[in-house]
């Protein structure tokens, strides 16, 4: 049995995701900066406050929604089938 591995993604939860209101808020410049402040107040609970190995397990949950908003990267998105980048997100929702 063999595999396709040039499926296409799935364009219609990729657009259905673009086009909610929960994907254009995390595309947007407002929601890059909330996963970015969430991100850092995760990590800064996590090293000040608990400290130890949960603290270090929560502050490194807290780098994935810093270096996702930091570098418009829309995990959810690619969850869905849709693009990875945030601009590929907001193209989808205009089209």
């Amino acid at each position: 049995m063999t595999t396709n591995t040039t499926e296409k993604p799935n364009w219609f939860a990729a657009s259905w995701f673009a086009a909610s209101w929960f994907g254009q808020c995390l595309s947007s410049t407002r929601g890059r900066i909330a996963r970015i402040g969430g991100g850092l107040a995760l990590i800064g609970v996590g090293l000040l406050l608990l400290g130890g190995v949960p603290g270090i397990v929560l502050a490194a949950i807290g780098l994935v929604p810093f270096l996702a908003g930091s570098f418009d990267v829309c995990i959810f998105s690619a969850l869905f089938g849709g693009p990875l980048r945030g601009a590929g997100v907001r193209s989808c929702a205009r089209s």
